[in-house]
């Protein structure tokens, strides 16, 4: 697998990402990140959710750590890759939202929109995400990381028709009480 620590990401776009996606991807090389780019040209560049699922897949099947997607609002291509088993995909529309789908919820994919996200924002966005893991600055915030880690799991292990089943209540349902929020934290 390559690793985020390993400065290994992968991008993909479709038309109307795809301006943002090379933006992002020039600051990530500049940067010293090899960027595997599967849409690397507007000639053939798939729809949104054909792009999302390719993301996806890089992910599900183990090449990848984590996987930058583009398209006009975020919103298509997110959805595309969600449905591909084994991706946790946030929508970003600001650095600390990035920061925090990386330390809160363990995502392994964010995806921007190219219509409301300028070039300076989206690379602030892709360091918060890629330079950061579950878990990073919440150290101190008893119960954080327990918090998340459950959600995460619940996510990951998803039954539909067993959650169906049970009255559409989680099946082995496990809670945490998280202790204060530390002093100072913004986010």
């Amino acid at each position: 697998m390559k690793l985020t620590k390993d400065r290994h990401v992968v991008v993909g776009a479709d038309f109307a990402g795809f301006p943002l996606k090379e933006a992002v991807k020039r600051h990530l090389e500049a940067r010293d990140w090899t960027v595997t780019d599967l849409t690397p040209t507007l000639d053939d560049i798939p729809m949104y959710h054909r792009a999302g699922f390719m993301l996806g897949a890089k992910l599900a099947e183990g090449e990848f750590e984590k996987a930058l997607a583009f398209c006009g609002t975020g919103m298509g291509i997110h959805v595309a890759a969600s449905k591909v088993p084994h991706v946790h995909a946030a929508v970003c529309e600001s650095a600390p939202s990035a920061l925090r789908a990386a330390t809160a919820n363990n995502c392994n994919l964010m995806a921007m929109g190219a219509f409301y996200i300028g070039p300076r924002l989206g690379m602030a966005m892709a360091d918060a995400f890629l330079e950061n893991n579950f878990g990073d600055g919440y150290e101190d915030w008893e119960g954080f990381a327990d918090y998340h880690m459950v959600g995460y799991e619940e996510c990951e292990n998803f039954d539909y028709q067993a959650y169906k089943d049970n009255g559409f209540e989680v099946v082995g349902e496990r809670n945490v009480v998280m202790g204060p929020e530390p002093r100072g934290l913004a986010y």
